[in-house]
């Protein structure tokens, strides 16, 4: 009798225990780490949303187009000085990463905001470029933390895997778009401040959940990657429909409040993913749990770097391994494919960042209302997201089965980006449409193909630092070209302008170019430096072709199996 009344208490007590053993389970495995990082990745597009804000900016502080272009460049500057927390990384935990970062993203985009509103007084440029440089830079505190752990925890899938992440944030700045429209309406002051809380917050909300995880490769992984990827093409297809909609129609507020909503349900929805996977990984592991069954696993003997003669530190640098195994930091940034990686990257990127920055002025030059400014910048966005992923998708697909080189990829890419600069230089009716969806495209796609090659031609023993040394080049890019050369045209054809329309040479009144005559030079200009990065790329591609002929992921399917005895 007395079994037969504690009988329902143990079980009770059995199945409360095993769902707080399932809870820890999920709470320590890789995938539910991966939806932390898809889920940072997805808010930390503020450097994206620059072209809706930067007009706001302008007209409150009263700058010029130079001076503005200024503080982008010192935004794009901000988001690529990855070195620091690179050489972070390389010492202290993700978690301590990610505080940095949510930290420094809260205050720099904070005081802009107060110093837009008024509420502080004017800063002066160089302060301005400080803040704008602060908040920017905390990108790179989450893009460290999250790629770096997600690239050690599946190694074997870093092409699918990179374009999954860079493409959740390539999408950041739409899915942000929809969610500041709910809350706050077409104000884009108030979008600023958006920017300062919501990605610090995210942030903090995983900031003990991704970290480094060596459970080898596990069963039907890339298979779960993809449900991650049909979920994010959802999202990306749903927010493009809202683009064009909300252009089209005017939306009341619920319907907003409606479309941020389905947004943030398609954001939450992968976490059934991660339960579902990793109830059948418990499972397993419940089964395969035996007192009886115990397994010797025998270390699988390395060769430390203390094992090697020493040599002298210059020989070191100067005696580079082969492509594909660690290189320490500075054989790395001596070598002549680095030098190669970061001149393409200066003329891509640099040149589609100074595309992006300038989209707000590009459709006031050229007549486009607001709303078709506004679907410019989600345009980027979307296709951004696209170009990551197909970019991440399609050079795995082609360098497993084809052993198609990464580095042809770029060169293709950035021939593409030439056309979208091209159709800026010569507009016709809606043209700039299709140039947005072009930039977007090919500047998404560089991301996760930058990143890849780094990882794949110099190891990943220091990848925290050298991809991060990678990105550096486009910020000096972005500042020859935006700075020096766009902002500088744009200013002076819209003296020629202020002057034509005053009857004399006035440098009195705002300084704002109409016309075709406003961009035509400067694009001109970005289209042959993206051709000079795409021949400068396929000097890499004849460096690296007997490399990528061979199996680039053989020495991880080795640890795995060594790890697994």
């Amino acid at each position: 009798m007395t079994s037969e009344l504690t009988l329902p208490e143990n079980t009770a007590s059995a199945a409360k225990g095993s769902r707080l053993e399932f809870a820890l389970h999920v709470f320590r495995g890789r995938w539910l780490s991966l939806y932390a990082s898809f889920t940072i990745m997805a808010t930390v597009g503020s450097t994206y949303l620059f072209g809706i804000y930067s007009k706001e900016i302008k007209a409150s502080l009263g700058y010029d187009q130079s001076t503005l272009n200024l503080i982008g460049f010192f935004k794009d500057l901000g988001s690529n000085i990855g070195i620091i927390s690179g050489l972070i990384a390389e010492v202290t935990p993700t978690w301590f990463l990610l505080l940095i970062g949510s930290s420094l993203n809260f205050v720099g985009y904070f005081v802009i905001w107060l110093a837009v509103t008024g509420k502080i007084a004017k800063p002066k440029v160089w302060q301005m470029c400080t803040y704008m440089c602060i908040g920017a830079n905390s990108l790179n505190f989450a893009n460290t933390g999250v790629l770096v752990t997600c690239v050690k925890n599946f190694p074997e899938d870093r092409g699918v895997l990179l374009g999954l992440l860079k493409g959740f944030a390539g999408l950041s700045g739409a899915i942000m778009t929809q969610i500041y429209l709910a809350l706050y309406g077409n104000d884009p002051q108030s979008l600023i401040l958006l920017i300062a809380w919501l990605p610090a917050a995210i942030s903090m909300l995983f900031v003990y959940t991704i970290r480094t995880i060596n459970a080898g490769r596990q069963q039907n992984e890339v298979r779960v990657l993809y449900q991650f990827l049909y979920v994010s093409i959802v999202l990306a297809l749903f927010i493009m429909v809202m683009t064009i909609t909300q252009k089209l129609i005017t939306f009341p507020p619920v319907a907003y409040d409606a479309s941020a909503t389905l947004v943030c349900g398609l954001l939450i929805f992968p976490l059934f993913i991660v339960f579902r996977k990793e109830l059948f990984l418990w499972k397993q592991k419940r089964i395969s749990t035996n007192p009886n069954d115990v397994r010797i696993v025998i270390p699988a003997q390395t060769t430390t770097s203390e094992e090697m003669p020493k040599t002298s530190f210059f020989s070191e640098i100067l005696n580079k391994p082969p492509r594909g195994e660690n290189y320490t930091i500075l054989q790395a940034l001596l070598s002549v494919d680095m030098l190669i990686v970061l001149i393409s990257t200066a003329c891509g990127i640099g040149s589609n960042l100074t595309a992006i920055d300038n989209l707000g002025q590009i459709g006031e030059s050229l007549g486009y209302p607001t709303k078709s400014i506004n679907a410019f910048v989600s345009l980027v966005s979307i296709w951004n997201y696209f170009g990551r992923i197909f970019a991440g998708l399609i050079s795995e697909k082609l360098l497993v089965k084809f052993k198609f080189p990464r580095p042809l990829m770029i060169t293709l890419f950035l021939f593409l980006s030439c056309v979208g600069h091209l159709l800026i230089a010569f507009p016709v009716p809606g043209s700039v449409y299709v140039a947005s969806v072009i930039i977007g495209f090919s500047f998404g796609a560089q991301f996760p193909l930058l990143n890849a090659i780094i990882s794949e031609l110099f190891g990943l023993k220091h990848y925290a630092t050298l991809f991060n040394v990678g990105q550096l080049a486009s910020p000096v890019g972005s500042y020859l070209l935006n700075v020096k050369i766009t902002g500088v045209l744009y200013d002076h054809e819209a003296l020629k302008d202020l002057a034509r329309k005053n009857g004399h040479r006035s440098l009195s009144g705002e300084l704002t170019c109409i016309g075709t005559h406003c961009y035509m030079k400067a694009f001109i200009i970005l289209a042959a430096a993206a051709s000079f990065g795409a021949f400068a790329s396929l000097i890499l591609v004849f460096r690296t072709r007997e490399f990528y002929k061979g199996d680039i992921y053989k020495k991880f399917r080795a640890e795995t199996e060594a790890q697994e005895g």
